[in-house]
């Protein structure tokens, strides 16, 4: 079973995970800090971040705390500048000589494509999905995607390649009303945004599918549920798709956001009644991971607990959350680390969640709690 982790915010920024890198600034993504920077000062100030941000000592330390896998998320301008972006492909090339080094694995995520997938400020430019709305955008992003496996095709290290990360369904916008959450800078540019529609996007992971597997025969394509994942149980049944896993995110945040703020039995009954039924359900489809979760509710109780009473909290979330992992062929934590204050995103950072006993101190020891084999039956690469 993989036991991995988001390596978030330093190839894809995002503010609220580092805001001393946005200083100076407006900024509230990437994008936007990209415009604002002269260009000096903006290839300054990505190189010492990225320089400093994951290191060899953090695979080190991921090796000793029993983390197999990385899921690093890429921009779509990693291959080079993409005004106003800097690319950063080199960095990803460390990455894999450290992995190796260090017996982990790797799961490349295309984390965000020009206009953005999803308008989150995860996808780079906060208020604007239009990207699936322009040919040249979709085949640009099934050329990086064809770029990157040939790169790392024979890498060691290489497990799999996400095809696109979160793509957003009609329901979330609407349920989140996307554009007041995430305010585009130019309202104008913003025109036209819009949930990315299921049907266009079968077509591009057909697409994908294909453009990865003329690269690779055996490396694992990773494809997001977009958040409608009871829509794809009967598409990954189709004969041609072979060694695919689906990602899901399951965030107990979901919960507060609904209801407000629960106690710690309420945040236990929804682990066991939505995110384990679901991922049992869906488990018998297909091959499932959970490729981003925490143990931050987003509670404003949980963030003024005394610490006495935080740790009892913070480890019974996080053991029921894995266990819930079972059925699953794997999980990976989001983030390994966060350059932020707050006691309300300790849950979000793998280090202080280890460090202060909310998560085992190795994860590679805790046993899968139903005894059962996780794999599901598929034949899968073992990390």
């Amino acid at each position: 079973m993989i036991k991995g982790v988001n390596l978030g915010n330093w190839l894809v920024l995002e503010k609220w995970m580092s805001p001393g890198l946005f200083a100076g600034t407006e900024a509230e993504d990437e994008t936007q800090l990209s415009c604002d920077l002269a260009d000096v000062a903006k290839r300054e100030r990505l190189t010492a971040h990225r320089d400093s941000y994951i290191t060899q000592r953090d695979f080190a330390y991921l090796a000793h705390h029993g983390i197999d896998t990385v899921r690093i998320p890429v921009p779509f301008f990693i291959f080079g500048d993409y005004p106003p972006y800097v690319g950063c492909v080199e960095y990803l090339d460390r990455a894999f000589d450290w992995a190796e080094t260090h017996k982990i694995k790797i799961l490349i995520d295309l984390h965000t494509v020009p206009d953005s997938q999803n308008g989150f400020d995860n996808g780079g430019m906060c208020g604007v999905c239009k990207w699936h709305k322009n040919p040249a955008h979709v085949e640009f992003a099934l050329t990086v995607l064809e770029q990157l496996t040939s790169r790392y095709r024979a890498r060691t290290a290489l497990w799999g390649i996400e095809v696109l990360n979160e793509p957003v369904s009609e329901q979330l916008w609407e349920a989140i009303d996307l554009p007041h959450r995430y305010p585009p800078r130019d309202p104008e540019y913003a025109r036209g945004s819009e949930p990315v529609p299921t049907g266009f996007l079968k077509d591009f992971y057909t697409a994908a599918y294909r453009r990865i597997r003329a690269q690779s025969d055996d490396v694992t394509i990773v494809f997001h549920d977009g958040f409608r994942i009871r829509e794809w149980d009967k598409f990954f049944t189709s004969p041609e798709f072979e060694r695919i896993v689906v990602d899901t995110h399951l965030y107990l945040m979901e919960y507060t956001l609904r209801t407000g703020d629960g106690n710690l039995s309420d945040y236990l009954g929804y682990i066991r009644n939505e995110f384990g039924s679901t991922v049992r359900e869906m488990s018998r489809d297909f091959p499932l991971i959970i490729g981003e979760w925490c143990l931050e509710p987003m509670s404003a109780s949980a963030a003024a607990m005394p610490q006495s009473e935080r740790l009892g909290f913070y480890r019974s979330l996080a053991d029921a959350q894995l266990a819930a992992w079972d059925s699953t062929v794997g999980w990976f934590f989001w983030s390994y680390k966060l350059l932020a204050d707050g006691s309300n995103l300790d849950g979000w950072d793998l280090r202080t969640s280890i460090e202060r006993g909310y998560l085992p101190g190795n994860l590679s020891r805790e046993e899968h709690r139903n005894g059962e084999d996780n794999s599901g039956g598929y034949n899968l690469p073992v990390s």
